[in-house]
């Protein structure tokens, strides 16, 4: 599928032979880390495992999957993005804390 037909806003399909498709522009532009007000949350999961998720990045996915790479390489850890969320495997809130302090980003404890 063509990323034009992916951009089509509205109507996906018209008979009218005259009819003119409109296009949304896609490009959410990152802000500035020491302007972002991340959330980070503990959350565990049904086999017992806990992750953490970070929430209310502001900014396009390949930025948000760039923070997720350095987090997880500083880390030693997995996870994923999904969704415009971080999940990053383990308990290791503080340790992500000081690398997004260093990085320059605001952030928020939510939970535990």
């Amino acid at each position: 599928m063509s990323q034009k037909r992916k951009n089509r806003k509205g109507v996906m399909y018209s008979t009218d032979p005259n009819f003119k498709y409109e296009y949304g522009e896609n490009k959410l532009e990152t802000i500035p880390n020491k302007d972002q007000m991340l959330k980070i949350y503990i959350d565990k999961y049904r086999s017992g495992k806990i992750a953490i998720i970070i929430k209310e990045f502001v900014g396009t996915t390949d930025d948000l999957k760039n923070l997720g790479k350095v987090l997880k390489t500083k880390c030693g850890v997995g996870g994923s993005v999904k969704n415009g969320e971080l999940i990053i495997q383990g308990n290791i809130r503080e340790k992500l804390i000081e690398i997004l302090d260093k990085e320059g980003y605001r952030y928020k404890r939510i939970g535990i």
